[in-house]
């Protein structure tokens, strides 16, 4: 996709989401930029995203140096071996799905005098094939994290199920949003519920998110033949 078609899918973005969610939050736009090259990118941050996220250890360590000064997340599967190579240069690791990963960021955290920002990753549609701690755990999740030293839980994270039952979605969107307002009584420094990606943000903006993660919808459909 062009340069210019790029910033123009980013201003357009930004313009449908300017008036934020019915929660008087402001919905932060993620360019989510797997396999997008560095000229790619860099033209949606001179648009405006408001942060730029890989989600593959190796590509955030082939870009970030090429990449203009821009919030650096993650939002991929995360190897607890690949973790030292990003610590300290993301600033919110979206996709913490375990027990495991988040002991480990809070170690390489720890080691580097830092504390690093995650999200908890709740697997809302109870799907097999995502990781995520099951809704019925999140809670307990929530609770084992947040005391843990070298990391701060700052909000929730989701996939909903690739389905076209609009119905579906919305009621799992809305059940993300009220498990979202009911933890952040006791853990209010949770402010993120990233949910919506290019073919759900509308309707997660609407049933309460406020971080979209969106790839596609900017940079157009991915080219996987030389993946």
């Amino acid at each position: 996709m062009h340069i210019n078609e790029i910033q123009a899918n980013v201003k357009n973005i930004k313009k449908q989401i300017e008036k934020g969610n019915p929660f008087g939050e402001r919905v932060t736009l993620v360019a989510a930029t797997k396999m997008q090259s560095a000229e790619a990118i860099n033209a949606a941050i001179q648009a405006g995203v408001d942060a730029v996220a890989e989600n593959k250890a190796q590509e955030y360590r082939d870009k970030n140096a090429l990449l203009l000064p821009c919030e650096r997340h993650f939002i991929g599967h995360l190897q607890t071996n690949k973790v030292k190579y990003l610590v300290g240069g993301v600033s919110l690791f979206h996709s913490c799905d375990r027990d495991d990963l988040a002991q480990e960021i809070a170690k390489q955290s720890v080691k580097k005098g830092i504390v690093s920002n995650v999200l908890v990753q709740i697997n809302i549609g109870d799907e097999q094939t995502k990781g995520g701690y099951v809704y019925t755990e999140a809670e307990n999740a929530v609770e084992r994290l947040s005391k843990i030293d070298g990391i701060n839980v700052q909000g929730l994270m989701a996939m909903l199920p690739d389905t076209d039952e609009e119905a579906t979605l919305r009621s799992l969107a809305k059940k993300m949003r009220t498990l979202f307002d009911t933890l952040r009584v006791k853990y209010p420094q949770m402010q993120h519920l990233s949910m919506g990606m290019s073919g759900d943000y509308a309707l997660c903006i609407e049933e309460g998110s406020n971080m979209i993660r969106v790839g596609s919808t900017l940079f157009g459909v991915r080219n996987y033949t030389n993946a």
